[in-house]
């Protein structure tokens, strides 16, 4: 049970539990900010018809175009809401790239790649729905059904988690807290290392490509980058001397397979052979980001690279990996990209 507390003459002070007038009030909270209950997702669906099985609250996407099925408890019982979940998981399994493309038009009423990139900044993976989560929303659970929710996630790492709020009242106030069952992000990565096979050892990096960076210049000055937020710099830290990498340019291609000699550093600390990074004649004109936050600052990590190709002759085969993450462990026919790389001239 939550409990919240707030502080009056140097002691705390418990705030009175509450109740919402109407339970829908959370259905509209979290399709318009998801946000609230820590999930980084796109809703592009609401009351989504499941032939023969119901109406899905909330469908949502995350950045890597995967599927997050959002259900609120209301007046079920938590064994029929769990049920009731993994029924409509067994149907979004088998939605297409085309027919998530329809659904989220039908919901946003624009145009889909504009609305997950504004979301997301980035662009649109080209095949989407290859893994799903399940969240189910509710003010309470019984001891019985939290066990069966953990059963499922942590002995067959079926990506499905409980969100919880909370109504306090004060002094003619309405709080909201929320917490989750469990971790919500290991909950993902369980279900996502079951699904996928034995990370081959190569890390994937997506080079982007723009005002704040560009491949001429990763290939030139030897270091992959990025920037906009920790959300997309952070994953750099996942990166060590000795680390194998390909290179990804989104909607055209793997561009190259490197070494990664150096870790992360902030682009204004960035030794290349002639100097600072900063102070090079670079190809893409605002790489320092000078005027933004320094929490958004581009950050660089030093990359051997032994094998490089311009976007213009990247190279894709069918079944090809596709993420917007800045570095993620690569998992499938990273083979296939090193033969294509390896036939470039």
């Amino acid at each position: 049970m939550t409990r919240l507390y707030k502080l009056a003459n140097n002691a705390p002070v418990e705030i009175a539990s509450g109740k919402l007038a109407n339970e829908n009030m959370i259905h509209n909270w979290i399709a318009e900010r998801p946000e609230l209950l820590g999930l980084d997702v796109l809703i592009i669906g609401r009351e989504v018809v499941a032939p023969d099985r119901g109406r899905i609250d909330l469908l949502g996407i995350d950045e890597d175009g995967n599927l997050a099925v959002v259900e609120l408890k209301r007046d079920r019982t938590p064994r029929e809401v769990i049920a009731q979940v993994l029924d409509y998981a067994s149907w979004i399994s088998t939605l297409s790239t085309r027919e998530i493309h329809d659904i989220a038009l039908r919901y946003l009423k624009r145009d889909f790649e504009v609305a997950f990139r504004e979301k997301f900044e980035t662009a649109l993976p080209e095949t989407l729905n290859e893994s799903h989560t399940m969240v189910i929303i509710a003010s309470r659970f019984d001891p019985s059904s939290q066990r069966i929710v953990r059963y499922l996630s942590e002995t067959y790492d079926i990506a499905i988690n409980t969100a919880f709020f909370s109504v306090f009242e004060d002094g003619g106030n309405t709080l909201l807290a929320t917490d989750w069952l469990l971790d919500q992000s290991e909950v993902v990565e369980r279900s996502e290392a079951k699904a996928k096979a034995p990370w081959s050892g190569l890390w994937y990096v997506n080079v982007g490509e723009g005002q704040h960076r560009s491949w001429e210049d990763m290939q030139r000055y030897k270091f992959i980058s990025a920037g906009g937020g920790e959300k997309y710099s952070g994953p750099l830290y996942r990166l060590h001397p000795g680390d194998r990498i390909v290179a990804y340019q989104s909607n055209a291609g793997y561009v190259g397979y490197g070494i990664v000699t150096a870790a992360p550093v902030i682009g204004n600390d960035f030794m290349t052979e002639t100097g600072p990074l900063l102070e090079q004649p670079l190809t893409a004109p605002s790489m320092a980001r000078p005027s933004e936050d320094a929490s958004r600052a581009e950050y660089a990590v030093g990359v051997d690279w032994k094998k490089t190709v311009p976007v213009s002759q990247a190279k894709r085969f069918d079944g090809m990996f596709a993420l917007s993450f800045s570095a993620s462990g690569m998992r499938h026919l990273f083979q296939a990209a090193m033969s294509c790389l390896r036939r470039a001239t």
